[in-house]
């Protein structure tokens, strides 16, 4: 009976212990089996694996890619035209010894800042080695290959394979592109003044060839007019001269009647004129015929 209580802590315990002896690895990630700090086996299969208890441990490490977004940095190309350049890059833990040895107990966090220290540098070198043109074009896609290549050989040492890297923005920094904007502001401005100065050119034209066109119209015009003026003229006094020519005395009664006319006008109309003036021959003439001068006086 004594002995049951203790058969019972020893089953647990053992119980205990064969459970903590396993562990499982998931196939998202890989482990290392740690004794007193050191490596003693590398599980890369998932499924369930074993270790000594309270002696081993173990520590994963996420067997996916993974991406690290590189800290913006300023690059100089050959033309000396300053970028400000933001990258990313996918990497993958390739070799766990080492990695481990590569970063300790930091892990991850570790090997990235490593990692980023690494990125900026290709990448300053690299682009430092072209102008800003072959960074803004399409070549872009080797230069971010010959990043990746050159980052490669240096992230061997942390035990990860650079997959892949990639510009994200290449961007001028804030003081040249406030430069830049003020630049290309004036140059819109002078743009602006040129046009207006060339319509205003224009609208002088218009006007000139309007104005021109005004003064050579009313010249017709006026032209034309002194000639209908003219031929009118020269008509009526042949009509006058052949009514003349047909009745003189009419013709002379007519035209005293329109001197009368336009010499009498008004409410007030007051004349001065010598009493045998031929003025008033048809007024003094009984018969409305014209007078001579030695009739009139008589």
């Amino acid at each position: 009976m004594r002995k049951s209580p203790i058969i019972l802590i020893l089953v647990v315990i053992l119980g205990v212990a064969g459970l903590s002896s396993i562990f499982i690895v998931d196939e998202r990630e890989r482990a290392l089996v740690l004794q007193f700090g050191r490596v003693v086996a590398v599980k890369e299969d998932p499924g369930l694996a074993f270790k000594i208890p309270l002696i081993q441990e173990v520590v994963r490490y996420d067997d996916r890619i993974l991406s690290i977004d590189v800290q913006p940095l300023e690059v100089t190309p050959l033309d000396d035209r300053r970028l400000v350049v933001d990258a990313f890059a996918r990497y993958r833990i390739s070799d766990l010894n080492q990695f481990r040895q590569a970063v300790g107990v930091g892990g991850i966090p570790v090997a990235e800042d490593r990692l980023d220290r690494i990125l900026r540098a290709e990448t300053r070198e690299v682009l430092g080695s072209v102008s800003s043109r072959d960074i803004l074009s399409s070549d872009r896609a080797a230069l971010m290959l010959r990043i990746r290549n050159s980052a490669i050989a240096e992230a061997r040492a942390l035990g990860v394979t650079v997959i892949d890297v990639r510009l994200k923005a290449t961007d001028l920094p804030q003081a040249n592109l406030e430069a830049t904007f003020d630049r290309m502001k004036a140059e819109r401005e002078r743009e602006a003044t040129d046009e207006r100065a060339r319509g205003n050119e224009a609208a002088q034209r218009v006007r000139a060839q309007a104005d021109r066109t005004v003064v050579e119209l009313v010249s017709d015009a006026r032209r034309e007019a002194e000639i209908i003026r003219g031929e009118a003229d020269a008509e009526r006094n042949a009509i006058f001269a052949e009514a003349y020519g047909a009745d003189p005395e009419f013709f002379e009664f007519y035209r005293s009647l329109t001197a009368y006319q336009n010499a009498l006008q008004g409410g007030n109309s007051s004349m001065v004129l010598s009493p045998d003036s031929e003025f008033f021959n048809y007024l003094k003439s009984p018969t409305g015929r014209g007078q001579s001068a030695g009739q009139a006086s008589e």
